[in-house]
């Protein structure tokens, strides 16, 4: 994909968070004459982005209302005078008539679309300013153009393609899979209680506590101070200085613990966030999943955790159908729905959470609370037979709602009316729960047998792999459904680095960092992030040769950290 761009073809890319996006088109920006324009649509990220490219000694400045005049001049004037790489900007201040006038006058390497699912009205996160990014097309069409995202299902994939004018563009899809992140969820009891025993095991941790209201956000933040966590509430309802200072402190690991609103993105890249909790059920997969990538950027073992509870379900039901959309409340209620099933279901978590994108894995994952702690396991062939065979006789055009209606011989009138009653599946799965049955669907969903058309209300589809299951060609176990039962904590003992290393001298070399990046007025992982620091605490370098091996050292950082660094290895050693 890097290849592409610098050969001036133009790039769509899918890559979960923390997977390197970034590098798609900072490396070509660095290899192509002119400037790269890049669209982001948080300013704080911006920030963070830019930073984190000036200490690797790339040039580059982002240019938004953050800006002083006079610190808006002086990018105006880098840019002009071709001093530039990369230039972050959001969607507004790029699209306005003044700007792309300027633009005109500009070498220009590059366009990166970033967060491109805002394109789309099925993405989780849709802007309206987003969509005229397709006038980009007009204005510019001889300049190579990338739209990447972390979270696309495949619809908004077509229309991330179709707005912005990517007919001939090469798809680059890499895996959603985030192997270092643990999923866990807990049905809701006593939530408080249940959050600082989870964060028992991360103390001194840096972390994000998700919330659905800026209230109990508040109301959780300062719970979690009288329990001695370092934490301070995010939410866009505070002033811009007071979030400004909370995000600082969080960068700078001051705070361990941000509880933020779900509906608020605070465009951190912070490597070494080391647990991503839920409080309340996110209204869908996209944005959890978006929100739980923001731990372990930096590869590290690390962990989601996710509070369940019937009255959240509701909750966000209730806020839906209160659009008056009906298209968007449709649109809405599926996400809802798959959200759902992915907090009940029974199977690998990983697997449910990737079939969601499209991805299917072979075996399950090992590292999360269903594989950790098995539910247990039934002969579900005939039963799957039954749900399938039915979704066959209803000619592949109804939701799950109506299929297990039909399964278990429900006699309302929309069935009758429709001479459902007379199919040779209707009732034969009257012995089961509509629990029970919505269980097995899901199952049959997140493995593969089914799939639900988003985009034709959600209608149950057969796939491929059913027909073998279909002619008995193949045995199949499912989990048996915990219905109403609670999901057991599993509980390990944390780990800081799969591989062995020196946790005294790590600890030395974090307070170092935290020294040396106090000095500049940067957030620590600027100097070094925490894997980095492991390595060293690890092979324990002795030369520059030797420290240049370490991941995440290069040339820059070695001059300007290298003997700091190995005086510090050094002295360990005496």
């Amino acid at each position: 994909m890097i290849t592409d761009l610098i050969d001036g073809r133009d790039s769509f890319v899918l890559m979960p968070t923390g997977g390197g996006k970034s590098l798609c088109y900072q490396i070509p920006a660095m290899v192509r004459s002119g400037v790269a324009i890049v669209v982001s649509p948080l300013i704080s990220l911006m920030k963070d982005q830019v930073d984190a490219l000036k200490a690797n000694g790339v040039s580059a400045e982002f240019y938004n209302s953050s800006l002083k005049s006079q610190e808006a001049r002086q990018v105006l004037a880098k840019l002009h005078s071709h001093e530039i790489d990369l230039l972050y900007i959001a969607p507004e201040r790029l699209l306005s008539e003044e700007f792309l006038e300027r633009l005109a006058e500009i070498d220009i390497s590059l366009f990166a679309i970033d967060e491109a699912h805002c394109v789309s009205q099925w993405g989780h996160d849709f802007r309206p300013e987003y969509q005229r990014l397709s006038a980009l097309r007009v204005h510019f069409p001889r300049i190579p153009l990338i739209a990447l995202t972390a979270t696309a299902d495949a619809q908004t994939r077509k229309d991330i393609v179709q707005v912005l004018g990517l007919g001939e563009a090469r798809h680059h899809i890499s895996s959603f899979d985030r192997p270092n992140i643990r999923y866990a969820v807990i049905e809701k009891h006593q939530p408080l209680n249940q959050l600082t025993t989870f964060l028992e095991k991360y103390r001194g941790e840096s972390g994000i506590v998700y919330a659905l209201s800026r209230k109990r956000v508040e109301q959780v933040a300062e719970k979690l101070k009288l329990h001695g966590i370092k934490s301070e509430a995010y939410h866009a309802g505070l002033p811009a200085a007071q979030r400004a200072h909370v995000q600082d402190a969080f960068l700078r690991d001051e705070v361990n613990v941000v509880v933020a609103t779900v509906a608020f993105g605070m465009g951190i890249d912070k490597p070494n966030v080391r647990f991503v909790v839920h409080y309340d059920l996110p209204k869908n997969i996209e944005g959890y999943y978006q929100e739980t990538g923001r731990a372990g950027r930096d590869g590290l073992a690390s962990e989601a955790f996710l509070l369940s509870g019937t009255q959240d379900m509701m909750a966000a039901r209730r806020m839906i159908e209160q659009n008056e959309n009906e298209n968007q409340k449709r649109i809405e209620l599926h996400k809802l729905n798959a959200m759902i099933s992915f907090s009940e279901a029974t199977t690998c978590r990983r697997r449910v959470l990737l079939n969601y994108f499209d991805e299917l894995m072979d075996a399950a994952c090992g590292n999360c609370d269903i594989c950790l702690d098995p539910p247990e396991t039934f002969d579900a062939k005939e039963d799957a037979q039954k749900a399938l065979s039915c979704v066959y006789r209803l000619d592949q055009g109804f939701g799950l709602k109506y299929v297990i209606d039909v399964l278990r011989g429900s006699e309302n009138e929309r069935i009758q009316t429709r001479r459902h009653d007379q199919l040779s599946t209707y009732g034969i799965g009257k012995e089961r729960s509509e629990e029970e049955w919505s269980a097995i669907f899901r199952q049959l969903i997140h493995r593969g047998f089914l799939i639900q058309d988003i985009a034709n209300y959600s209608v149950l589809k057969l796939t491929a792999s059913a027909r073998p299951l279909l002619r008995g060609e193949m045995e199949l176990e499912l989990a048996k459904p915990r219905i109403s039962s609670k999901i057991k904590k599993v509980r390990k003992k944390k780990q800081r680095m799969d591989s062995p290393h020196d946790e005294a001298l790590f600890d030395k070399l974090r307070e170092l960092r935290k020294r040396l990046a106090d000095e500049m007025n940067v957030p620590p992982y600027i100097v070094f992030g925490d894997a980095t620091l492991m390595h060293m605490a690890q092979l324990k370098p002795a030369t520059s040769d030797q420290m240049l091996e370490i991941n995440g050292v290069g040339q820059v950082k070695l001059e300007r950290f290298g003997e700091v660094f190995l005086n510090c290895i050094q002295t360990s050693r005496a």
